[in-house]
């Protein structure tokens, strides 16, 4: 029989915690993720979904996107450079699936209505969050900012395709001259080889003008109680829609397929 006294008992292991880094390091990812959530046909309220995820995806990402935040327009535009290859664009086939009957322009019309729905969604949801207990607000804005920046360049992407105008390149190069179509509010006009996305260039420097204007516009989601929530909504649904009749203004004009299908 053994009479040895038992030793101290060894405490549970404590799970040692997720650093804030990691979550802003994930943030584009996961923001690209709600993109593709939102502009799909969805059984759960776009509204719903956004007023839970906008607040976990602030949380989740933490100091560290607060810090982030501070730097303004060049953390954004780290941001989005970042999320931008991680946006599901739907090619012409499956859209023209997915909206069967439709010839070019009233697929255009289609795709320009339904982002400018999901970006009232988002402005109407980041309003309706900031009346609860959250994180500072402006991680809130800077979230939704990248939110709504993602459903632009998606539909831009896509419009691209609905006028067979896919832009040259790797997914990833290709996504980059999205986003270069989306500062300028025009279809690519350059190859992908030809994008000057460096710190300081023209280009950077025109990316982030934009999307500090673009984070001035969200903070009408500040607004008292619900008021926000309607402002927001209503801005972002007008933006969005300015932004795609823009894109598909010029795509357009040189698209062999702007009437009718040619496959």
């Amino acid at each position: 029989m053994d009479n040895s006294a038992p030793g101290p008992a060894r405490p549970a292991p404590v799970p040692a915690p997720v650093p804030a880094e990691r979550g802003a390091q994930a943030l584009p990812g996961d923001v690209a993720e709600l993109v593709g959530q939102i502009s799909e046909p969805a059984t759960r309220s776009r509204r719903r979904m956004l007023t839970t995820a906008i607040p976990r995806l602030a949380r989740r990402s933490g100091r560290a996107t607060w810090f982030g935040v501070q730097f303004g327009g060049r953390w954004l535009t780290a941001e989005v450079l970042a999320m931008a290859p991680r946006l599901p664009v739907r090619d012409q086939l499956t859209l023209r699936a997915q909206f069967p009957g439709l010839g070019p322009e009233e697929l255009a019309d289609a795709l320009i209505r339904g982002s400018a729905r999901t970006a009232g969604a988002v402005g109407a949801a980041a309003g309706a969050a900031m009346v609860l207990p959250l994180p500072a607000a402006p991680v809130e804005v800077a979230i939704e900012t990248l939110a709504l920046v993602g459903i632009e360049i998606k539909l831009v992407a896509e419009l691209h395709e609905v006028y067979g105008q896919r832009a040259p390149g790797p997914a990833t190069e290709r996504m980059l001259s999205y986003v270069a179509a989306w500062a300028h509010r025009r279809g690519v006009g350059i190859a992908p080889g030809g994008l000057a996305l460096a710190v300081g260039s023209p280009l950077r420097r025109r990316l982030q003008r934009r999307l500090l204007a673009r984070a001035g516009r969200s903070a009408t989601s500040l607004g008292p109680l619900l008021t926000g929530a309607v402002a927001g909504a209503a801005l972002n649904r007008r933006e969005t829609r300015r932004l795609g009749a823009d894109v598909r203004d010029d795509l357009r004009q040189r698209s062999p397929q702007a009437s009718h299908w040619t496959t």
